[in-house]
């Protein structure tokens, strides 16, 4: 405890000199960091101003660029190929027994020209019995026929 006493008293001069030159420095940082803030306030205030708006319109690029997902869920009626044949429905319809065999092959995706063919009749024979069939069923097109014939479970 001696060594340090006698350390600080022979120090003192020095120790006190220090200390003052290190409050000089606070107090000569201090006063240049006001000078800075006065001086160019109006440079710092722009900066700011600048620095708020890039972020802003960074944010707003990216939100305008973002892609907008939309889920959408539709409900649609699926009718399940059926095992057994709706004879009731197949008589309201009066078709004829070759009608009915063009309408099987047409929900199997056929072309007029392939039904002609498996059948071995003329494609003129096949585009009657199709418009036909159209007429029996009250349909405008071969998909409505389709669908209509697999609805009343009238095909396999």
């Amino acid at each position: 405890m001696t060594f340090i006493k006698n350390l600080f008293l022979n120090t003192k001069h020095i120790t006190l000199y220090g200390l003052l030159l290190a409050i000089l420095v606070f107090f000569l940082k201090w006063l240049e960091w006001k000078f800075l803030i006065v001086n160019h306030s109006l440079d710092i205030y722009a900066g700011l101003i600048a620095v708020f708006f890039t972020l802003l319109g960074i944010w707003i690029a990216t939100q305008l660029v973002k892609a907008k997902v939309q889920t959408v869920i539709i409900e649609k009626k699926v009718y399940l190929t059926p095992e057994i044949i709706n004879e009731d429905e197949l008589a309201k319809l009066n078709l004829s027994n070759r009608e009915y065999e063009v309408l099987q092959l047409l929900t199997q995706g056929n072309s007029n020209a392939e039904i002609a063919d498996q059948l071995c009749l003329s494609l003129s024979t096949v585009k009657t019995h199709v418009s036909n069939l159209f007429v029996k069923m009250e349909v405008k097109s071969r998909t409505q026929a389709i669908e209509k014939a697999k609805r009343l479970n009238i095909v396999t």
